[in-house]
């Protein structure tokens, strides 16, 4: 997969090495599953909406799960794309909610998407 490389399993956990998402150029479609495959990767369980059509609208792209670590609802955007006021709302209520960590992720954030997957920081969205 390209962008992806896994390393040999360090202290029972997996390490990832990017310096960056292969493009930042990359459509949201191909930019999600990127996320998706590295989450899985590192043992995320990961939820997303296919079709969300009969959902309410602005709900979080992805909903990931891992034992131990605080549940993360990631909405995920071009470089260029821009929140709609349905997905700022739920941002916003989200946010105030204990035990989640809520992100805004985009191409350009790979190195910080790939650290708190794997564990490093406290997790706290920016």
């Amino acid at each position: 997969m390209p962008g992806l490389e896994r390393d040999a399993t360090r202290w029972g956990r997996r390490t990832v090495t990017a310096s960056r998402c292969p493009d930042d150029r990359i459509s949201e479609k191909a930019f999600s599953q990127l996320v998706v495959d590295l989450a899985h990767l590192l043992g995320w369980s990961v939820y997303r909406t296919w079709l969300s059509v009969r959902s309410p609208a602005g709900f979080p792209d992805l909903v990931l799960a891992k034992p131990g670590r605080p549940l993360i609802l990631a909405e995920l955007k071009s470089e260029r794309g821009r929140l709609s006021p349905a997905q700022e709302q739920w941002l916003a209520v989200l946010r105030q909610v204990p035990g989640i960590a809520v992100f805004v992720w985009r191409p350009s954030d790979w190195d910080a998407i790939v650290a708190v997957l794997q564990g490093v920081g406290d997790g706290a969205a920016p």
